[in-house]
């Protein structure tokens, strides 16, 4: 009898046990999530990111959310496809995993990464717009449509807002570019430079702060002929002086997902020398230049072709400002291949607007 008690007594030890199991893997979260055969993330403590290694970086507090939130979308148009498989536990935030050969293909890319306020880089191409006059800028923001497009794996497209001077400089948007990704998905992106022309893409080096914990810096979206639309905002928190991203989202609470710190820079601390907003490709070294926008060369049909909207700066007193309210400059550096078209239908939504973009091909010039 004392063993047949023994024996029940150790039965439903074990089946409250399995229970228990049961229990924590409904309530904990994973640790990593493959997004796909050659992506995952690892969820890291976000006190030990490997951002903080930097050396300029060693003392940093990490700032959780910017001062002074940037107000909540009310566009019409539907955002990209936003249901990200990510979500890391509190505490954690999502790094991606890498290889020694994606670090490699993101330093070459990187090395070659246009400043759009410096000399013209061969192979580049730029249809965008961009404002010098009226300075320092501590803001800007775009909302742009995104396509997938074909991409050679030596060239790459992008669409960006940026900010910066000569040699420090930020970009946000979203990126083609086989080489470093390895897939001819559409991604977001982050890239910055700063002291002693230092910087990268996302997180390849030490630098930037993730802080989302569902939302990493860069991220692919699923294969799709037309995306949605990115609408990022980079802005300087007033009172500490990092540089922020955020991804407003339609209907929902913007996402604030990291920023870049003062202390990776030493000429952005008091604002920004130009702000500038548009399209980009990078020639294969033969000389062939792959699409821009949507491929397709802008005309009367604002829908024909890629377009950016509620395009605008945060002004010298941190006000958010249309980009036209000061003298705006037209960059269209090859004609022949890319197009450039001011929004002359006025939809108080749409606020300044312009549409870009072109087929690219082997005559784009140097």
């Amino acid at each position: 009898m004392v063993g047949y008690t023994a024996l029940l007594l150790n039965v439903v030890a074990f089946l409250f046990s399995l229970d228990l199991v049961r229990s924590n893997q409904i309530n904990s979260s994973p640790r990593s999530f493959k997004i796909s055969e050659n992506v995952t993330f690892d969820c890291v403590d976000i006190y030990k990111q490997p951002s903080l290694s930097h050396p300029l970086l060693r003392t940093h507090k990490i700032q959780m959310k910017p001062s002074v939130s940037r107000p909540e979308s009310n566009y019409k148009a539907e955002n990209r496809d936003n249901n990200k498989k990510i979500r890391c536990p509190d505490g954690t935030i999502p790094i991606l995993r890498t290889t020694k050969e994606y670090a490699s293909n993101a330093r070459r890319f990187e090395e070659m990464h246009l400043n759009p306020l410096s000399a013209d880089s061969p192979g580049t191409h730029i249809a965008g717009v961009r404002s010098t006059s009226a300075g320092p800028y501590h803001g800007v923001q775009g909302w742009f449509t995104v396509f997938e497009l074909n991409v050679a794996k030596d060239q790459a497209s992008y669409a960006s807002i940026y900010l910066g001077t000569e040699t420090n400089f930020i970009q946000a948007g979203w990126m083609i570019n086989p080489g470093v990704f390895g897939d001819q998905r559409v991604w977001s992106y982050g890239f910055w430079r700063g002291k002693n022309g230092k910087g990268c893409y996302n997180v390849n080096c030490p630098g930037f702060v993730q802080v989302a914990k569902d939302d990493p810096i860069g991220y692919p979206n699923e294969p799709s002929p037309y995306v949605g639309s990115y609408r990022f905002s980079i802005h300087q928190d007033k009172h500490t002086g990092n540089w922020w991203i955020t991804e407003l989202i339609k209907g929902k609470p913007n996402v604030d997902i990291g920023y870049w710190p003062k202390e990776l820079f030493d000429l952005l601390s008091d604002g920004a020398k130009m702000v500038g907003v548009g399209g980009t490709v990078q020639a294969s070294p033969s000389g062939s230049s792959p699409p821009m926008g949507n491929g397709q060369l802008p005309s009367k049909n604002p829908k024909s072709s890629a377009i950016f909207t509620n395009v605008g700066f945060l002004n010298s007193h941190y006000v958010q400002s249309r980009f036209d309210s000061a003298p705006t400059d037209k960059i269209l550096d090859s004609g022949k291949c890319y197009g450039l078209r001011y929004g002359d239908y006025m939809y108080t939504d749409l606020q300044f607007n312009f549409n870009y973009g072109g087929p690219g091909g082997n005559s784009c010039g140097v």
